[in-house]
């Protein structure tokens, strides 16, 4: 009787996780689609000379080919194999020349990408790439922020809930499928954590302690100690040299960790990589521009530090777009510009704290939002798709792109 009602449990897990998991898929297509949905393709070319390293070892852990990940997207620099120029900076690598590339021996290749583009207020079409619908260079008034939000979201359903218990460890479950990437979008500490070096400085010893292990690491007079479960693997031996932000043991970074200690770029690269990990992982393999999507909003928000010659307030928090057009103008009048700091934030973070109340207060919090704008007076300027929607105006994609950019000039005028 026993092992009978044991294997019926099996059953019943299937259905309720089947149950749940399309509510919580839903909720995260819902969070996806409201903190991009104001991405919008604004102009042909803004011109940066920034861009990403796409490495042929990125992604062949999981098999996803070179060849893949840098077809549709815009070369930042001219391609050369032997001396011949295959695909000239700023031309978009088409299926061809991304088998060629792919088979050569080029370890990596810039791109252009939306998390580096400059466009204010959203993306220019040189930084997407082709339109994955029909791969032809993408379409001034695009809304590629909606299309990547779908496209992470309409997979996560297909994703597993289940936390994998590994070995019945106690500790040693590290979440999987759509909790974890719940858990990177949301930038959340994870569960299993692994621990990264503070500063530079050298493993002195890996004591073993019963249930766990502590590795000492010396820094200049120092020794700082970092305690693991014995159940994991450490990366490190004593008397290796390592950096700030090494990777001490396996297990999940933390991506406002990795940000602090590592930079943006380190942790951009992570989170699409993780991402990118698990939705393979499922067979749902979807395009890295979309994540990418993603987490230039997750890194469009900044923090004043010094006000300079504007108006802004030292601690607050704003749109990059806002900081930088702010800025541009100040240097145009030859005043002094504000600086600031970067800051990285969770998409529930950054979808509630958007210039645009309207679109804020219908997502979550909506008192505590409207009662926030009417203590600041506020003015919404209607750039997103869903304030436009909520107020029945035809909003600013495709051909009401021009009516709006339209309306733009009239208002600075």
């Amino acid at each position: 009787v026993l092992e009978y009602f044991i294997s019926t449990h099996g059953a019943r897990k299937g259905s309720t996780d089947t149950a749940l998991k399309t509510a919580s898929a839903g909720y995260l297509t819902r969070r996806l689609v409201d903190v991009s949905q104001d991405l919008v393709i604004k102009e042909e070319d803004c011109g940066t000379k920034e861009g990403i390293t796409i490495s042929r070892d990125d992604g062949m852990q999981f098999g996803n080919t070179m060849a893949a990940r840098i077809f549709s997207r815009t070369a930042l620099e001219d391609v050369k194999i032997d001396g011949k120029t295959i695909v000239k900076a700023g031309g978009v690598i088409d299926k061809e020349r991304a088998e060629i590339i792919g088979q050569s021996k080029l370890e990596s290749i810039k791109v252009r990408s939306p998390i580096s583009c400059k466009t204010l207020y959203g993306v220019c079409s040189t930084c997407y790439g082709f339109d994955l619908g029909n791969n032809k260079p993408i379409k001034v008034g695009e809304a590629v922020g909606i299309v990547a939000a779908q496209s992470i979201g309409e997979p996560g359903t297909q994703l597993t809930m289940r936390t994998f218990h590994i070995g019945g460890v106690a500790g040693s479950d590290i979440t999987h499928g759509l909790p974890r990437i719940e858990e990177i979008f949301e930038a959340r500490p994870p569960k299993g954590r692994a621990f990264l070096a503070e500063e530079d400085g050298a493993v002195e010893d890996i004591e073993d302690r019963g249930l766990s292990k502590v590795i000492k690491v010396k820094v200049k007079k120092d020794v700082k100690e970092y305690a693991v479960s014995r159940m994991v693997d450490v990366f490190v031996k004593p008397g290796d040299a390592i950096k700030k932000g090494d990777q001490l043991c396996e297990g999940n970074l933390d991506i406002k960790e990795l940000f602090a200690l590592r930079g943006a770029e380190a942790a951009q690269n992570y989170i699409i990589n993780e991402v990118q990990k698990i939705y393979f992982s499922e067979g749902a393999a979807i395009n890295n521009k979309h994540v990418e999507i993603i987490v230039r909003q997750m890194f469009a928000r900044v923090k004043i530090k010094e006000s300079g010659d504007s108006e802004f307030v030292i601690g607050d928090v704003m749109e990059k777009s806002r900081f930088l057009e702010v800025n541009r103008q100040l240097k145009k009048a030859g005043k002094a510009p504000a600086k600031a700091q970067q800051l990285l934030m969770g998409i529930t973070k950054v979808a509630l704290s958007t210039e645009s109340f309207l679109s804020a207060a219908s997502f979550q919090e909506t008192a505590r939002v409207l009662i926030g704008a009417a203590l600041e007076g506020k003015v919404d300027r209607l750039r997103g798709l869903k304030e436009n929607v909520i107020i029945g105006r035809l909003i600013p994609v495709g051909t009401g792109l021009q009516a709006a950019l339209d309306r733009d000039v009239d208002a600075a005028s």
